[in-house]
């Protein structure tokens, strides 16, 4: 039987984010799944090599590679419209669980098991692992509005606000040591760095 998983998965890269925003520079799911995954392998080294922590950076990597995927169906649901109230919120969830359902019935059943937890959102997937996917994909939105705003578009900078409290709300050290040590250079030029 012929697999359509991996066929879809290239689709990402035509799924664009911040759709309801003027943008400098477009950017669609696939170039954010990359993003979020290099993001989360470095939250995950800070964890363990500064703060002597044992975090299992490969499962955490694996899981950021996959977190939007079903958003090859759903495409990418702006935060402000997914988050409108608690209703759409969770019609939004039952959606992503039935896209995750079609995406994971395309793989081969050889492969299914290792798939299944990577794309189908578990109630049970390690919540520390998903707090640093969750982080990384804060970090990818944080700088994708600096990036924006360095460009002179001012549209990025309510939510670059909204997006640094809740990296404060996530109290990780992790963050904080990337947003010191790590994210100023994103800000300069090319001549600058």
């Amino acid at each position: 039987m012929e697999s359509h998983f991996l066929a879809y998965l290239y689709r990402l890269r035509y799924i664009e984010r911040w759709s309801l925003m003027r943008n400098v520079l477009k950017e669609n799911v696939a170039e954010h799944s990359f993003h979020v995954s290099i993001l989360t392998h470095v939250l995950c080294t800070i964890a363990n090599e500064v703060y002597g922590k044992q975090v299992p950076t490969e499962r955490a990597v694996s899981m950021a590679l996959f977190h939007d995927a079903t958003e090859v169906f759903t495409g990418d649901i702006p935060t402000p419209v997914k988050h409108h109230n608690p209703k759409i919120l969770s019609n939004f969830r039952e959606i992503e669980q039935l896209a995750a359902e079609r995406l994971l019935d395309m793989i081969p059943e050889p492969l299914r098991h290792v798939y299944d937890p990577l794309i189908v959102a578990k109630k049970d997937a390690d919540p520390e692992l998903k707090k640093y996917v969750k982080g990384a994909d804060l970090l990818d939105a944080y700088l994708k509005c600096v990036s924006e705003l360095s460009a002179g578009n001012r549209e990025f900078a309510t939510a670059k606000k909204q997006i640094e409290q809740s990296i404060e709300e996530m109290n990780m050290p992790e963050l904080d040591y990337f947003l010191q040590h790590l994210a100023p250079s994103l800000e300069k030029t090319l001549d600058e760095l």
